[in-house]
């Protein structure tokens, strides 16, 4: 019902290729293969696999045309980037390429063999480049990141930090002064000649503050 709703509000050509590229994965999807010789194709296969690789060379080539403009106009503020995503999300970047990547994906998963001898997994790798300027944009990105590649209660402060931004400004911290601070009951550990302050992780922690 949802799908019916979306094809309401896409252009006619729009939906016409959605439906002409899901016709395309079904078409490579495997059926029950029973008495089929392993690594053989029938040529009509193979037709709609090459068919497949114009179908996402054309494809690919008019996101990469849109992905730079839509980055350019998107830079400029958090409402532009805003703006740009919803048409982006409307267009064949936010429509067809997601579920393009799903499907080859499966297919991918399925029949390693036939994907390869279809080649259209690396016209998809040129994307890559252009995806990844976009969503670089994103408000938030920083943050989320962080967030990702911090471990609980011990590096979130550390990436916000201005350590991290400037190092002429890194604290020199004395051995007799990493004591006193843990005699103290402060928590503070030396890795790779860096010192972290683990308090918040020590309360976290499951493994006990023996280990740590």
């Amino acid at each position: 019902m949802d799908q019916d709703l979306y094809s309401k509000e896409r252009s006619a050509s729009l939906d016409l290729l959605l439906r002409f590229q899901r016709l395309l994965v079904s078409k490579l999807y495997p059926a029950d293969c029973v008495g089929q010789v392993p690594n053989t194709y029938s040529p009509d296969l193979l037709g709609v696999g090459s068919l497949l690789k114009k179908y996402t060379a054309l494809l690919c080539t008019h996101i990469g045309d849109i992905l730079p403009v839509a980055t350019s106009i998107a830079c400029t503020s958090h409402r532009h980037f805003a703006e740009v995503s919803r048409v982006v999300d409307g267009d064949l970047t936010g429509i067809l390429l997601p579920e393009l990547v799903v499907s080859i994906v499966l297919l991918l998963s399925k029949n390693a063999g036939l994907m390869q001898e279809a080649g259209a997994i690396p016209l998809l790798a040129g994307l890559l480049e252009h995806l990844d300027r976009f969503n670089h944009l994103a408000p938030g990105k920083e943050r989320d990141d962080n967030e990702d590649l911090a471990w609980p209660g011990i590096m979130g402060s550390f990436f916000t930090g201005q350590s991290c931004r400037n190092n002429e400004e890194v604290t020199l911290i004395r051995k007799a002064d990493l004591e006193n601070h843990n005699k103290d009951g402060g928590f503070w550990t030396v890795i790779d000649g860096k010192v972290y302050d683990i308090k918040d992780f020590q309360t976290q922690s499951l493994t006990g503050s023996s280990i740590l």
